[in-house]
């Protein structure tokens, strides 16, 4: 963007911001700085600078850091779940197959994206009905086909029985407590670096056949 585009921009956002990519453009720089400092310590003027915008385009899209973290999380969010929902409604894919494919979908996304995690533990403490509005249009999962694996499972007694919902809050919480708890984590066991990468490639093979064995009757 030239000299002549940033300072049109501070009296005429529109003009900056007639390219169709730009906000495209904001949220890709917003997750590379999210995740080089988390979204605590980013600031807007390093996001803008990254995006190659002033800051008065990045205030004209979002307005707030904090509306632009809400953006970047449902951008992110809105694009993975129905992959996660098509796993749990899918019934052609057996219990086992399901619980393997959600830890390793979970852990990539996560992985890749570290910082949502945690923003997404805080800011449901902070304010739950700004992050239930946010999370509205992804719907709620599709748990009526897993629920009848799960009884025909407890009825034929290959599994203990469990409820839809504890098992799925057990899955997903044994899934997403380590990107939560990163910083904990990392130094009460010492998994800094390269060894949190190497508990990760770990935990996509271990934490299945721990939850499976759990099932077991």
């Amino acid at each position: 963007m030239t000299d002549f585009h940033v300072t049109n921009a501070l009296h005429h956002p529109h003009a900056a911001g007639d390219e169709p990519d730009t906000r495209d453009r904001i949220l890709a720089a917003a997750h590379r700085v999210f995740l080089r400092t988390g979204t605590a310590k980013a600031r807007t003027q390093e996001i803008a600078s990254e995006a190659g915008v002033n800051k008065a385009l990045l205030h004209y899209y979002f307005g707030t850091k904090a509306a632009l973290a809400d953006a970047v999380f449902r951008h992110h969010v809105l694009s993975f779940m129905p992959r996660i929902f098509g796993i749990l409604g899918d019934p052609e894919l057996e219990i086992a197959g399901k619980v393997r494919e959600i830890v390793r979908e979970q852990i990539a996304f996560h992985r890749e994206r570290p910082y949502l995690a945690g923003f997404l533990a805080a800011e449901f403490h902070a304010e739950p009905e700004r992050m239930t509005a946010i999370l509205a249009p992804v719907g709620t999962p599709p748990l009526g086909v897993l629920a009848r694996q799960l009884e025909v499972a407890a009825k034929a007694g290959t599994m203990r029985r469990i409820s839809v919902e504890q098992f799925v809050v057990t899955l997903i919480g044994a899934i997403i407590l380590p990107f939560v708890l990163r910083p904990l984590i990392t130094n009460l066991l010492s998994l800094h670096g390269e060894r949190f990468d190497e508990f990760l490639d770990e935990r996509i093979t271990v934490l299945p056949e721990f939850i499976l064995a759990g099932l077991r009757p």
